[in-house]
């Protein structure tokens, strides 16, 4: 059997693919306020202004590619079970060719209810010809058509899925995210006690005082390729 791994992604592992992150300095938050354009109030205070702040980001994300991180997380699955567990709402790790993606935000490329967005019957992908939400546009039970994205003041919806993972994972690596985010980051602490994390950040996170964690501070290209080699050196880590 293959060992199972749990992975938590955040803006960094698409922060080398020219994709805009949201918390960073520079980042989207300093140019869009939150409450505008990542909150049910601003959806309702005015839908059109989200719809075209999203409808930007999905150009954008058209245009950016799965970096040599997302590649190597891919190809990772010849030696394990992977699921990747990501805060991330683009789909580089699947154009990369990840196959277990659990996305905790959401995903850009879909479209949702503004009812009940969950509903998966009204969760539509957005085509490359139709890739903008335009004023009017209506879900299957006739709400305004929303961004599948999952805002400040919303349920998270898969992390108690996300938390099953973890728990049943022979290793825990995460890349890419400050852990600053919550429920996401919680995760960590849903990893048995006997199991190696890894983190992989070329800034300083914060870490649980009582959990030892394997610390890779570079970007998330070379460090997915330092993480490679770790994993070998692990006894637990090899197939049976």
């Amino acid at each position: 059997m293959k060992p199972k791994l749990a992975l938590l992604t955040g803006a960094g592992m698409s922060a080398e693919s020219g994709f805009s992150t949201f918390r960073d300095k520079g980042g989207l938050w300093e140019t869009h306020p939150v409450e505008q354009v990542a909150t049910p109030e601003g959806w309702r205070a005015d839908p059109e202004l989200v719809n075209n702040f999203y409808n930007g980001l999905r150009r954008q994300l058209v245009d950016a590619a799965p970096n040599a991180g997302h590649r190597l997380l891919a190809e990772m699955e010849r030696d394990y079970e992977m699921t990747i567990i990501t805060q991330n709402v683009d789909d580089l790790h699947e154009r990369a060719g990840s196959t277990h993606v659990i996305h905790l935000h959401g995903e850009l490329m879909k479209a949702c209810s503004s009812t009940d967005p969950a509903d998966p019957r009204h969760i539509v992908t957005l085509p490359l010809d139709h890739l903008d939400i335009r004023p009017g546009e209506r879900a299957g039970d006739g709400s305004l058509l929303r961004p599948f994205i999952v805002w400040f003041g919303e349920p998270v919806p898969l992390i108690g899925t996300a938390a099953e993972v973890v728990s049943a994972a022979d290793a825990l690596i995460v890349i890419g995210t400050s852990l600053a985010v919550y429920p996401a980051a919680g995760l960590i602490h849903a990893a048995r006690p006997d199991v190696p994390i890894f983190l992989i950040d070329p800034n300083e996170v914060g870490t649980p005082r009582d959990r030892h964690v394997h610390v890779i501070r570079d970007v998330a290209s070379r460090g997915v390729a330092t993480l490679i080699e770790a994993l070998r050196q692990q006894p637990s880590l090899h197939s049976s």
